[in-house]
């Protein structure tokens, strides 16, 4: 099959990537911006724990959709968006012992001790609530913010300062700038008779303490907020001004006496063991404790370890949550049904006779594939054990056989696309069966639109998924450019917009504005908003870091059609491209439907060329390094985490591009390609002396 990458005509040879992450990102915009989850955090958990396993095996098919380079979703209409100074991240999860001990595994490689080293971790409970920045300036509350999506969050400033457990000012003598990171949430207890309250009031009742919390928090209506019996625990720091410890439990002291309350029992532990039994104790306290938790978290103590280890892309090396057990349930299915995404994968979706799931409604469960239907034998009127963990997506784990009632008839997944009819395949290799519809299926070409103005990419306020099925089916959207040609809307419509359901004067005006606004987009983020198969985020950053600005990257990309060019060898020198995703960029920088697509665009928008951050005053900053040979003084993923912390570009492969090759024991061919092209070549103690 031709693989060309057409922005709406493109077949992700990728596994189940693309669907997985799809999916997560929908439950995630349930959970952090709607407070109407449909499915538990255990099925939620897994599909997480079948994306990572998907990209550890597979690290080209990282997206920027993808939840392990994200955190959250973008802020909704009504607050006033807030940046953060340091990002608001999430954390790993663990759901197995074997995952406690993996981490300390981790740990121990990434520093380089010794494997019977003694590792402190502080735990403590994991609370279900709504995460929650505190900006204090001189000891006094300035600003607080909601995560949003870890960079950007919404100013919930004058609600937090209804809540009881956030001083105004705070004791002693803390810095003069400090962010405390935590959790609003409510006690159970408290919860009870604010739905008692809303029964009384004849007002639909809270799903669960969690829900409420993140309900009253985003009241518009402070007054609202003040009413509802909302508390803060602190654990965690963002900006500081100075250090107040050294340590995880020294920084839980600090806040303690700061006048902040703290998540108990905690415990200070020195090994795995320690870990597991503490999360035994809390686990059989869990219904005896008066607020909601699902888990416990684990940081290593050592503040100078945690900045060692520093972060991935949407969490820190150094922390991870030990999830509980997913709840399950038994219903029935009532239904299959197909659905289709922007990559044409067809992704069937179990209709469950409703049922609550751990105080959550839900109606819906993933079935992954057609594979998982025939392993599982999935059939529609079967009673299902379903699995919710949390509050996202939940997955059927078995079929009752014993209460099937004669045969019915075994699912037959279609051979055609259920939205355009055309043939729907399977390639080899794959578990995902797709539609070769292409441009002429409504259902890819929508999901792409809704991609392009998706959060990470252009971030359209306004224009969500619905908006864009409704521009779509009149035919007012139908490609990326049209979107900024908006201002004459109403053009040709027999209703103005202004004056149909859930719009007005004011949405209409909103709209326009949130795209005005973002005819203006860093590089980065315009990659990303491509949609180019396999490219996500993080591999965005990484190609607008290297080449720049879009004109020097089509023009570098027309020259990389050869195979033995320059320009694609230099493509594959950067982290994490291999040639199956080199092939997808190039091929869709060359393709003339998406070289229009780009001459539209660029017609129509300022696309800023990719700066280093200010952050990265170093020696290294822009630079081109290479690692090869054994290290001996750091392990080799912590030194190419330093390199890039400190805005140096590291490759896989040395080319006249590369500025330094830092050589270990027993460096091979990279070294002698070093020598063989002039470049710089640096013994690891030469290496840490350049970057201080």
């Amino acid at each position: 099959m031709n693989k060309t990458n057409s922005l709406f005509d493109r077949v992700d040879a990728g596994k189940l990537h693309a669907e997985l992450v799809k999916k997560i990102r929908h439950h995630d915009e349930l959970y952090y911006q709607k407070d109407e989850p449909e499915i538990s955090d255990a099925e939620y958990d897994r599909l997480r724990q079948e994306l990572e396993a998907l990209e550890a095996s597979h690290p080209e098919l990282v997206t920027k959709d993808s939840p392990t380079q994200t955190v959250g979703v973008s802020v909704s209409s009504g607050f006033k968006k807030v940046r953060h100074a340091v990002p608001m991240l999430s954390l790993s999860n663990a759901f197995e012992d074997q995952d406690a001990r993996d981490f300390f595994e981790r740990i121990t490689k990434f520093l380089s001790l010794p494997s019977d080293a003694m590792i402190e971790v502080a735990a403590e409970p994991k609370i279900d609530g709504l995460s929650c920045s505190l900006r204090y300036e001189k000891g006094r509350l300035a600003m607080a913010a909601t995560r949003g999506d870890g960079a950007e969050g919404e100013d919930i400033t004058q609600n937090a300062r209804t809540i009881a457990d956030v001083p105004p000012v705070l004791k002693g003598a803390p810095p003069d700038v400090l962010e405390v990171r935590g959790e609003i949430y409510m006690r159970r207890e408290d919860f009870r008779r604010l739905n008692e309250r809303q029964a009384s009031a004849d007002k639909p009742l809270f799903a669960n303490p969690r829900n409420a919390a993140a309900g009253s928090v985003r009241q518009l209506d402070a007054r609202i907020t003040a009413e509802r019996p909302l508390r803060f625990f602190g654990y965690a720091l963002g900006e500081v001004s100075e250090d107040i410890a050294s340590t995880q439990w020294g920084i839980r002291a600090a806040l303690k006496s700061y006048g902040f309350a703290e998540a108990e029992p905690a415990k200070l532990c020195k090994s795995v063991d320690d870990i597991l039994a503490y999360y035994r104790e809390i686990e059989a306290q869990r219904p005896d404790l008066p607020y909601e938790i699902d888990g416990v978290v684990y940081k290593i103590n050592r503040i100078d370890w945690q900045e060692r280890l520093g972060f991935v892309s949407r969490a820190p090396r150094w922390a991870i949550a030990h999830k509980f057990p997913a709840e399950k349930a038994v219903t029935v299915v009532n239904g299959i049904d197909i659905q289709v995404g922007r990559t044409g994968a067809l992704t069937p979706v179990a209709r469950l006779e409703p049922i609550s799931v751990g105080g959550v409604v839900v109606s819906n469960a993933t079935l992954h594939n057609a594979d998982e239907i025939e392993r599982k034998d999935i059939r529609v009127g079967d009673h299902v054990v379903i699995q919710r963990a949390g509050d996202v997506i939940p997955q059927v784990v078995e079929v009752l056989l014993d209460k099937r009632k004669g045969n019915p008839p075994k699912y037959q997944f279609p051979d055609h696309c259920p939205v355009c009819g055309s043939l729907a395949v399977r390639e080899g290799g794959e578990v995902i069966v797709r539609c070769t519809g292409g441009l002429i299926c409504d259902a890819q070409a929508v999901e792409r639109l809704k991609h392009f103005v998706s959060r990470l990419a252009f971030d359209i306020e306004g224009l969500g998924d619905k908006i864009i099925q409704e521009f779509w089916s009149e035919k007012i959207v139908r490609t990326p450019g049209d979107i900024f040609r908006l201002d004459n809307i109403n053009a040709g419509l027999d209703i103005p917009l202004q004056e149909r359901d859930g719009w007005g004067e004011k949405s209409v005006a909103n709209l326009f504005q949130a795209i005005e606004a973002r005819r203006t987009i860093g590089f980065e983020r315009f990659i990303y908003a491509l949609g180019i198969r396999q490219v996500g985020e993080a591999t965005a950053r990484k190609l607008a870091g290297s080449y720049k600005d879009l004109p020097e990257m089509r023009r570098a990309m027309a020259q990389a059609l050869l195979a033995d060019s320059e320009a694609r060898q230099d493509l594959l020198n950067i982290e994490d491209i291999g040639p199956s995703v080199a092939e997808d960029i190039v091929a869709f920088f060359n393709e003339p439907h998406n070289r229009d697509i780009l001459d539209d665009l660029q017609s129509l928008l300022t696309i800023v060329p990719y700066n280093l951050p200010q952050a990265f005053d170093s020696a290294v900053a822009g630079k081109t390094v290479v690692f090869t040979g054994t290290l001996s003084l750091m392990g080799r993923n912590e030194a190419k985490a330093r390199a890039e912390q400190l805005g140096a570009k590291v490759a896989s492969a040395v080319s006249r591009k590369t500025d330094y090759v830092i050589a270990g024991e027993d460096a091979g061919s990279k070294l002698a390609k070093a020598r063989e092209l002039g470049v710089t070549v640096l013994s690891e103690q030469e290496w840490l002396a350049l970057i201080g």
